[in-house]
């Protein structure tokens, strides 16, 4: 097995490598100081597991998790234990508290070398909730791309949120440059429900709008009405939503 270990420590990079050169099964270990170092890393030497530091300087270790390719078991260390739920909520092997012991770490790597053989589903989207449920109030969105990583989406310049089959588009609009769409696969009322989205407000049983972006209102036939947002697009209210703008 080929195990890439990203930390920012030098020192504990140090000690891992040390405790590791005595374990059976370890073909190479890869060292990475950062999330971005990691990625290039992974592209090059393409590891069949990894353990990742939580904290560390701009992409955290479990927002690293999700940029990692399909299969690539994972565990985490870290001297802080309240990451622990959310750690096993990215479908994580194992989670290390430092310091810990070279038996304690060779359970880890026993279950990585286990998960290789037997993989299990990997739960993105839990991933995904637990990131997003560890960002502050109001937030930033964390969008999966499509070559892998995350975008930190401002939602304050989300202007509205679409249900598309078992996605959501949300609908970007800046003063500085064209509209933009981003796609999550969860749904409208999942998103909803986040504490995250308390300045959106359901419209249509297909539709979310940022109050913040609303620029009219104008009443329509039968109850309904329309909205113009900040980028000049219509929006339909429903008559059974109407109320909630008011």
């Amino acid at each position: 097995m080929k195990l890439l270990i990203v930390d920012d420590e030098p020192p504990a990079r140090a000690k891992l490598r040390r405790l590791l050169a005595d374990l059976p099964g370890i073909t190479a270990v890869i060292e990475a100081g950062d999330a971005a170092e990691a990625l290039a890393r992974i592209a090059h030497d393409e590891p069949d597991a990894a353990l990742l530091d939580i904290q560390m300087p701009g992409m955290s270790g479990l927002e690293l998790a999700l940029a990692l390719p399909e299969g690539m078991a994972c565990a985490f260390s870290t001297a802080f234990d309240e990451y622990a739920v959310r750690a096993f909520e990215l479908n994580a092997v194992d989670y290390l508290l430092k310091p810990f012991t070279a038996e304690r770490l060779a359970e880890t790597v026993q279950r990585l070398q286990q998960r290789l053989v037997q993989p299990s589903p990997q739960h993105r989207g839990s991933l995904l909730t637990a990131l997003q449920q560890m960002q502050p109030v109001p937030a930033h969105w964390l969008v999966p791309q499509r070559g892998g990583g995350l975008l930190r989406l401002p939602l304050a310049m989300v202007e509205r949120v679409a249900a598309a089959d078992n996605y959501i588009e949300l609908h970007v609009f800046s003063d500085t440059a064209p509209p933009m769409c981003h796609l999550d696969r969860r749904t409208l009322a999942d998103f909803l429900a986040h504490p995250a989205a308390q300045g959106f407000v359901r419209v249509h049983r297909s539709h979310a709008v940022n109050a913040a972006h609303i620029t009219a209102i104008a009443p329509l036939p039968r109850g309904e009405a329309e909205l113009t947002l900040s980028s000049g697009a219509k929006v339909r209210v429903s008559r059974g939503f109407r109320g909630d703008l008011v």
